[in-house]
């Protein structure tokens, strides 16, 4: 699987938690045991499996996961509250947004430590990679901007103004654009990936929280959290196609989208389950019952398999896209945030 493809199936690399849960004032589940343990039934091994990186907010390490035996192998200690997730073009670096330490983690995948911090400006919530891997993205959540920095010198590019909370962040597949998700502006702000300057900004539902864009370039999904919606958006033009109203129970946060950009899946975080959505009759198919406040998600390689970030439950949930089922939970740290694989 490309790096390309790893960083938009996966990110986005998750999600925000509502206020309390930044400040960590929540009734969260007690951390979960760090070690391997894995419920549920054993199935073989994805044909190409890679390993699972999960960040743990709660307890500020992350969680590497074996995609072939779905089990925990090692635990990294990382800095403070890491969120979002990117993993470089050669998939020997894994880059993590340090909220508390406005700082981007670096951390080397052989080894599984962590090796450096580049500065990135106040409060890091996502962090996206140029497609040459020289530059990281970040949202500034606090501040309202967006910020480029560059990898090898630790300088900052440019930082611009967005929306209020900025969340998710992710390159385009031409590598030509930005696309920053604004919560509490309920809007979607494009930058020029080389410049900063703003190339377009529009409306979506209430609370965005995540984009995806299809590997063709040619669409883009918006997960709305409070607005209950999903907005289908037409990528070269930077136009919303379509919003489509998901349910008020329903949640989306996390999203993946399939190898033929025909399928979004979904996190509903406040419902506790996962949605099948399909693009091509802008609707939502099926729902999976997963754990506990699922935010961020990953699709394996072969299209399968979705991995669930389950914030509340301390664990990754992993189910069978074609069966429509949980097939196991994987224990990990505390208030799993995001996700992404890495070789699979």
């Amino acid at each position: 699987m490309s790096a390309v493809a790893v960083l938009a199936a996966c990110t986005a690399m998750c999600l925000t938690a509502c206020t309390s849960e930044r400040s960590g004032n929540s009734s969260a589940t007690p951390a979960a045991d760090s070690s391997s343990a894995v419920t549920g039934t054993a199935v073989m091994a994805p044909v190409g499996h890679g390993t699972l990186f999960v960040s743990n907010e709660g307890d500020n390490t992350l969680s590497v996961v074996d995609q072939a035996t779905d089990s925990v192998v090692a635990t990294i200690p990382v800095g403070n509250r890491p969120r979002g997730m990117a993993v470089s073009p050669d998939g020997k670096t894994l880059y993590v947004a340090l909220g508390r330490d406005n700082a981007v983690g670096v951390v080397d995948i052989a080894s599984r430590a962590m090796t450096d911090k580049i500065p990135c400006g106040t409060d890091p919530e996502q962090v996206a990679l140029s497609l040459d891997g020289k530059t990281l993205y970040v949202s500034n959540e606090e501040i309202a901007m967006a910020s480029a920095v560059d990898v090898a010198t630790k300088k900052t590019i440019f930082s611009v103004p967005v929306g209020k909370e900025p969340e998710g962040v992710l390159v385009t597949p031409d590598g030509q654009k930005v696309y920053v998700t604004n919560e509490s502006s309920g809007t979607v702000t494009v930058i020029d990936a080389r410049t900063g300057k703003q190339r377009a900004q529009f409306a979506v539902g209430a609370r965005p929280r995540f984009v995806v864009f299809a590997r063709d370039g040619s669409k883009a999904v918006v997960t709305s959290e409070q607005g209950g919606s999903v907005t289908v958006v037409d990528l070269p033009k930077d136009v919303p196609l379509k919003t489509v109203s998901v349910g008020d129970s329903t949640k989306p946060t996390g999203v993946a989208l399939s190898h033929d950009g025909m399928t979004a899946y979904f996190a509903n975080g406040r419902a506790n389950r996962v949605s099948i959505f399909s693009v091509a009759a802008m609707m939502v198919t099926d729902t999976i019952p997963v754990g506990i406040r699922p935010w961020g998600v990953a699709l394996s390689g072969d299209g399968s398999t979705l991995y669930t970030a389950d914030g509340r439950s301390n664990q990754l949930s992993v189910v069978d896209v074609i069966h429509k089922k949980v097939l196991r939970t994987i224990k990990v740290g505390e208030r799993p945030y995001g996700v992404v694989i890495v070789g699979g």
